[in-house]
């Protein structure tokens, strides 16, 4: 396998200087993570396509840019993968064709991969405002077998939360989701991911909700409950929901996932999530800690460092969330350099910042759908 990694910045493209020599006719994935205004405005479908003839190209709207070890706001960063034992496969839908369904669609996008008896890891990229993220990992994991991993994220609109792009093999455009399958017993896939967050306050149980908008919580309504515990900071939601995510146990037994509050609905005094809050669930309120962030983000690298053997693996794929780049501010790029320090320089970085976070637990476990952390996704070849 062969690596490169490029930033499309102002127009100007930026080399890095450990890129493996390419031979662009047999590079078979490019992937371009990028600023949603550049992306709308400049085709850059068409340059990569013209450099890259016969690669899935796959675009994708962010909430800022990965590039080696440095985070950049306005630009694309772009990665090209040539395979010598892989095969990839791609498949694209759109959410207003499954009547908002994200279960439905899916289901209907690994079910397009084909070749299931060959499929060894499934990155997914998704539309970040139309999708229900949960639900669409739902309908994934009822097509994909469990000793497949699958990981990827929501794509991002800085800190607008208008709308988000994602396109495969054609400029991106909005309510799309795209899936990448990987063929073949070659190919080394780890990952980790790790939140960071410090959990507050008593749990609470969630006694009515609908999918991922909750509207009581220990029978009280649930944005009154929330602002009582912010304090002061409940003057700035729905912005400020963004530094106090919810710690969800879905389950006695199940690890606790975090979810993101999108925006909230003073009429109904409810809150609507980036995934599902069951009814049912049990819920803490949790807050930011900037040590415990940046150590996170190694920690994940190490969990996927550890699932690799060791091995230092060709690329890493970094997937976090806006939320936390909001809360790291200027010192967001230390999280990336905390992966660096544990993989070396062996190894090639790119990534994003998202509206939502794929990844499972642990190897050999269904994906799911998480919020504020950073995921990590490490490919090679044997």
């Amino acid at each position: 396998m062969k690596s490169a990694i490029f930033s499309y910045n102002q127009q100007q493209l930026k080399t890095h200087p450990h890129n493996d020599e390419l031979n662009k006719e047999k590079v078979r994935l490019v992937l371009g993570f990028g600023n949603k205004q550049v992306l709308a405005s400049t085709d850059i479908y068409g340059i990569l396509r013209n450099d890259y003839p016969v690669a899935e190209i796959v675009l994708c709207s962010t909430a800022g840019e990965i590039f080696d070890e440095t985070v950049i706001d306005g630009s694309v960063s772009i990665t090209a993968l040539e395979f010598e034992k892989t095969a990839v496969q791609s498949a694209s839908v759109n959410i207003a064709d499954f009547k908002g369904s994200s279960f439905d669609a899916g289901l209907h996008l690994v079910s397009k991969l084909g070749r299931p008896e060959e499929l060894s890891y499934v990155l997914v990229l998704s539309d970040g405002s139309k999708v229900n993220g949960s639900e669409l990992v739902k309908g994934i994991n009822a097509q994909v077998q469990q000793h497949i991993p699958v990981t990827g994220g929501l794509a991002g609109d800085g800190v607008n939360f208008s709308s988000t792009l994602v396109g495969l093999n054609e400029q991106p455009g909005d309510g799309q989701i795209v899936a990448v399958g990987f063929y073949g017993n070659d190919l080394l896939v780890s990952h980790g991911s790790m939140g960071g967050w410090v959990s507050f306050g008593p749990k609470h149980t969630v006694t009515r909700s609908i999918g991922n908008q909750v509207f009581e919580m220990n029978n009280d309504f649930a944005l009154d409950l929330y602002k009582k515990y912010l304090g002061s900071y409940a003057e700035g939601l729905p912005g400020s929901a963004l530094l106090f995510p919810l710690s969800v146990n879905l389950s006695e037994n199940a690890e606790p996932i975090v979810r993101t509050i999108l925006s909230i609905d003073e009429s109904t005094k409810s809150m609507l999530f980036a995934g599902d809050v069951p009814e049912g669930s049990t819920v803490r309120f949790m807050k930011a800690n900037f040590d415990k962030l940046v150590h996170a983000a190694g920690e994940a690298a190490g969990q996927a460092f550890t699932n690799s053997m060791g091995r230092h693996p060709k690329l890493a794929l970094l997937i976090s969330c806006v939320g936390r780049k909001i809360i790291l501010d200027t010192r967001v790029e230390e999280e990336v350099q905390a992966v660096r320090e544990i993989f070396g320089e062996q190894t090639m970085i790119t990534g994003f910042y998202s509206y939502g976070e794929i990844s499972p637990f642990s190897p050999k476990s269904q994906c799911q759908l998480h919020n504020q952390t950073m995921t990590i996704t490490t490919i090679d070849e044997r």
